[in-house]
């Protein structure tokens, strides 16, 4: 649909015409050689001339309105699970294929589209139970975001009832009806699960550990429950109860860390006679054993709210140890206070005018331990250069409120996207007044900010000195910082995140290699590539390319496999498929300046077995799901009827109205028009030998 705008008033149009037809009158009422038929025809193409350049001054606008009829789409989504599969088979799949395919084609002949998904959000031709895991919240919500603003008709849920992953479909509401297919057998079995095993990820040698198995029994009373806990074929522990009556049973185990690295431990129940799925009743599990604790060590001549709020930070991750010396308060073992004994030393009120900090200082700065200082109200600030901090202040015996404003350049560990937003709003800690010198080396991490101004002094700082990191924060009152977050949040997280990536960067050694090789991640399932990437170094350290790696990796068994790939900018990486469960060991080696450089690792791959836990369908969820979405439940058995009632809704197009506008000047054809109106008039003209 058309129509034509002006940015005038169309009553313009008359005096267009008037303009038009007057200039051709004055040009043709004079005497003329030509007939007076022929300059009635003149006359008429230069005032249809004139009138149309006079009507385009006008600036008129076409408005072109174009619809586009969207068909309703219904969305079978396919619950393609191993857990469907475990009671439909590879024919049954088939016939569920045929059966959906005859729907398909009903449906759409009555107006509709109709498009087969998983769970996943995949595009689907035939019926495949393969999935790993069970998200239908996932799977619908993906549908709906899909079709935001599109002709969605509802969707038709086919699945068991079963989810193992994400959230219950029941909870997150839905704007489309959902028809759902139940799918599976409801009869609940004998069986004997276990549904749960609790540990920690990491354990020290040398320690004990807990373990804690959870057996979930079905259909079960009055029986004796076997579990055991194995390690390379040994059992390392076993208990026995009886049921009763009830339903879930804890088993309680204490293990010793002996050997160091990534240990797996199978835990198995003793399966009953009379149980079909036996797949449930074993699990394995992997624990890192490493040698110790890293000991960060904070030393204050007095107690201060800022100890405990860094003391929350570090205790939240189980590989730091935290141990505060306050002479005459909070004596530490002296075996801590040793030279190089921990690997981050904390100095709170660092060079403070008690002197109590003062002589450990004096021994623990010349040790290898990378150090972190905090200048505050007690630190005498006159004594920092003389003890070889390169600190000067110009200080006045004043103090600045500032906030915290992270420095975008600062590269060697990432915050947050918001972390300058949260900052914003933290309360202001206290800072010596004036300006100071530091190194030039030092790398700001934080700038100091007065009011809405950001200044460019330094908050908080690092350089290396050697083999070991310092870094400095001047002010006090950080405490300030956490609690506020948690007023305005509910929680700590910027300030946790930035405080232990610090405490982190500051206690990890730098790794000086030139050949570095590592996967990506420690853990791995058996459905996802395990990923190496290396990274080789010149002796400036700069990333070079080219260099062929040999990758060796051995399984549990001493299986040997090899693998070799050549490095170059954007392929550091090596992915390699189709390993089982169980822990790898992996050798990397290279030539570099003719000699053969190599690294070791390890890495555990686990196989992904939640779909064997419950193999009893849930129709009860899926007809909560229906009822609630104004949908209806059917059995397998009872597509016929669902073809039927689908064909019956209404099947009403969307219409997707789309406004262009364009100044007619513009159009190309219109130049075509006036220069042929020209071109007549001349030839007219010409021919009838005019001038």
């Amino acid at each position: 649909m058309q129509r034509l705008l002006f940015e005038h008033s169309p009553y313009f149009l008359l005096l267009c015409v008037a303009v038009g037809v007057g200039y051709a009158l004055i040009l043709y009422r004079a005497r003329y050689t030509w007939s007076k038929r022929t300059n009635r025809i003149l006359f008429m193409l230069r005032a249809v001339l004139v009138s149309f350049l006079a009507f385009l001054l006008l600036g008129p606008i076409l408005k072109l309105i174009t619809n586009e009829y969207e068909k309703p789409t219904w969305i079978f989504l396919i619950d393609s699970s191993t857990s469907v599969g475990e009671v439909i088979d590879s024919v049954g799949q088939a016939k569920l294929t045929a059966t959906l395919s005859e729907a398909k084609e009903a449906i759409e002949n009555s107006g509709y589209e109709v498009k087969w998904k998983d769970l996943a959000g995949n595009d689907l031709t035939i019926v495949k139970a393969n999935g790993q895991t069970s998200d239908l919240n996932r799977g619908i919500q993906n549908i709906v975001n899909e079709f935001e603003g599109r002709n969605l008709a509802g969707v038709v849920l086919l699945s068991d009832g079963i989810y193992n992953s994400g959230a219950s479909p029941l909870y997150t509401p839905v704007r489309v009806p959902v028809y759902t297919v139940g799918l599976g057998d409801t009869t609940e079995r004998v069986d004997l699960i276990l549904k749960n095993v609790a540990f920690n990820k990491v354990a020290y040698q040398g320690n004990k550990f807990p373990l804690k198995a959870q057996v979930l029994m079905q259909g079960i009373e009055n029986q004796d429950v076997s579990v055991s806990v194995i390690k390379a074929g040994k059992v390392l522990g076993n208990e026995k109860r009886n049921t009763g009556t009830k339903s879930l049973i804890d088993f309680d185990f204490q293990l010793d860390a002996s050997e160091k690295g990534i240990q797996r431990y199978d835990i198995s129940v003793k399966p009953l006679d009379q149980e079909r799925n036996k797949r449930n009743n074993a699990l394995s599990i992997f624990i890192e054993v490493v040698d110790g604790k890293k000991k960060i060590v904070l030393i204050a001549p007095a107690p201060h709210p800022d100890i405990k709020a860094l003391r929350a930070v570090v205790e939240k991750n189980s590989n730091y140890e935290f141990i505060v010396h306050i002479p005459g308060v909070a004596n530490a073992d002296a075996e801590y206070l040793k030279s190089a004994a921990a690997e981050l030393i904390i100095f709170h009120q660092v060079m403070d005018v008690t002197g109590r900090t003062l002589p450990l200082y004096n021994v623990l700065s010349k040790s290898s331990s990378s150090m972190l200082l905090m200048i505050g109200s007690q630190t005498n600030l006159r004594q920092l250069p003389a003890y070889q901090i390169p600190i000067q202040f110009e200080y006045r015996g004043q103090w600045d409120q500032i906030t915290p404003v992270v420095n975008s350049d600062f590269r060697d560990f990432h915050f947050s996207e918001n972390s300058n937003g949260i900052f914003s709003r933290y309360p202001p800690v206290q800072v010596p007044f004036g300006k100071f010198t530091y190194p030039q080396k030092a790398k700001v991490l934080l700038y100091q900010q007065i009011g809405s101004v950001t200044t460019d002094r330094p908050l908080l700082m690092s350089w290396e000195e050697g083999e070991k990191k310092i870094a400095v924060i001047i002010g006090e009152g950080l405490w300030r910082w956490r609690l506020n977050e948690f007023a305005d949040h509910g929680n700590t997280e910027i300030f946790d995140e930035l405080f232990s990536k610090l405490i982190q960067y500051l206690s990890t050694q730098e790794d000086k290699r030139k050949f570095r090789s590592f996967p990506l991640q420690n853990e791995f399932s058996d459905s996802e590539p395990i990923v190496i990437e290396s990274q080789v170094y010149n002796d400036l350290f700069e990333l070079i390319y080219g260099n062929t790696i040999q990758l060796q990796v051995r399984d549990d068994q001493g299986a040997v496999i090899n693998y070799s790939y050549t490095t170059s900018p954007g392929g550091s990486r090596y992915r390699i498929g189709g390993l089982k469960e169980g822990v790898y060991r992996f050798k990397a080696s290279t030539m570099l300046n003719e000699k053969t450089e190599e690294v070791n690792g390890q890495f555990l791959v686990k196989a992904q077995n939640i779909e064997a836990q419950n193999l009893t369908a849930d129709f009860g969820l899926l007809q909560k799901l229906s009822s609630e979405s104004g949908g209806k439940f059917y059995n397998s058995n009872e597509f016929s009827l669902l073809t039927s009632d689908l064909e019956k809704t209404k099947a009403a197009s969307l219409i997707h109205s789309e406004e262009s506008f364009n100044q007619l000047i513009n159009l190309k054809w219109l130049f075509f028009l006036i220069l042929s109106l020209i071109s007549a008039e001349w030839f007219i003209r010409k021919y009838q030998g005019g001038y």
